[in-house]
């Protein structure tokens, strides 16, 4: 089945092209100089999954618009299978930079890159310690940890939540961070609110395995809201939207926080949305990008790392739920910040990328 999501760019109408197909461009024709081409891979959930894949076209789109000279265009995956596939139709294309979304690329963009040392990589949310792929990875559980924090002080039940689509290290990261943060609290505070969904000691927890399946999503939530959670993290991309979506509906019964990109931003479901845990992918790709164009070679060590500190990663504004955040547990967010990328505060994962 062709995937059918549609994103409309600047007067453009690109959709997505399932593996097999002739890849979407957005080309400016006309002038005789050569173009640098940056051509991406989504990883399954597609260009609109209002998640990572969004989020990295995002960053070739700013390229674009930063230097005319950048053509951009994309090929979706429908399944795993299509990775290696459409890394080498761009490959064969020579395509001069190439760019892999998502942890689960990361063998495929190591074996296509391995066997063509001479084609420049880039991939979001993984390293596979190739020299010719530029890293661009988050430290997540940072941000998550103020998400968690937040959830905690927000609470009226006593039990938060989060889940997972599948357990890699750029999903658990930010479980991790969320179910510390919650932690933090309990001991700065003397309260005990429960994290549901998450065991940072055994790494076991609730899973959708799907990024793009809603009512799995909403399935997974819905336990949790049983349980008693009241505010639910998913990290599932497009899955998590059956979590916003029901908790939109459930006329303020729970609410959600939303993860990589603002979700007041991309989602219909900001009025259920206290904050988002976001990855600053669109700036990481684009600078990437642009610095690759301008005939800057791109450094595998130490790649990019997104942190508190370069503003990688942050939580959103609070948009629906400004006034109902109170200004002193919202400074207490702020003072996490400052702590965490002081050195302060010090957050840990084992899903953590190394500096």
């Amino acid at each position: 089945m062709r995937i059918a999501s549609v994103l409309a760019v600047g007067g453009l109408v690109l959709s997505a092209a399932a593996c097999g197909e002739a890849p979407k461009d957005d080309n400016n024709a006309g002038s005789g100089a050569k173009k640098y081409s940056a051509c991406m891979v989504t990883d399954v959930g597609g260009i609109d999954d209002k998640s990572f894949n969004a989020s990295a076209w995002k960053g070739l789109q700013e390229a674009k618009a930063a230097n005319s000279n950048i053509d951009i265009k994309y090929v979706a995956s429908k399944a795993e299978a299509d990775y290696e596939p459409n890394l080498t139709q761009f490959v064969n294309q020579k395509c001069d930079f190439i760019l892999a979304v998502g942890g689960l690329m990361s063998n495929a963009t190591k074996k296509i890159a391995t066997a063509n040392p001479n084609q420049v990589f880039g991939i979001v949310d993984a390293d596979p310690g190739v020299a010719n792929v530029y890293p661009m990875q988050f430290d997540t559980a940072q941000a998550a940890f103020q998400a968690g924090y937040l959830a905690a002080g927000m609470t009226k039940t006593g039990k938060v939540g989060t889940y997972g689509a599948i357990p890699i290290p750029p999903v658990t990261i930010f479980m991790d961070g969320f179910v510390d943060g919650v932690a933090y609290f309990n001991k700065a505070k003397g309260k005990n609110v429960q994290a549901l969904g998450w065991n940072k000691q055994t790494q076991k927890g609730s899973f959708t395995n799907d990024f793009a399946k809603q009512d799995e999503g909403k399935k997974v939530s819905d336990a949790l809201v049983a349980q008693g959670a009241d505010i639910v993290m998913p990290v599932a991309g497009g899955s998590g939207l059956g979590t916003t979506g029901a908790a939109k509906a459930s006329g303020g019964k729970y609410s959600t926080i939303w993860v990589d990109v603002d979700g007041c931003e991309s989602t219909p479901d900001c009025s259920a949305i206290l904050t988002t845990v976001v990855k600053n992918i669109p700036d990481a790709v684009k600078e990437a990008v642009v610095k690759a164009a301008g005939g800057e070679k791109l450094q595998a060590k130490p790649g990019f790392v997104g942190t508190l500190a370069n503003n990688g990663v942050s939580i959103a504004p609070y948009h629906d739920f400004e006034s109902k955040v109170p200004a002193e547990l919202k400074a207490e967010v702020d003072k996490i910040k400052a702590d965490i990328a002081a050195g302060t505060i010090t957050v840990t994962s084992q899903a953590q990328p190394t500096k």
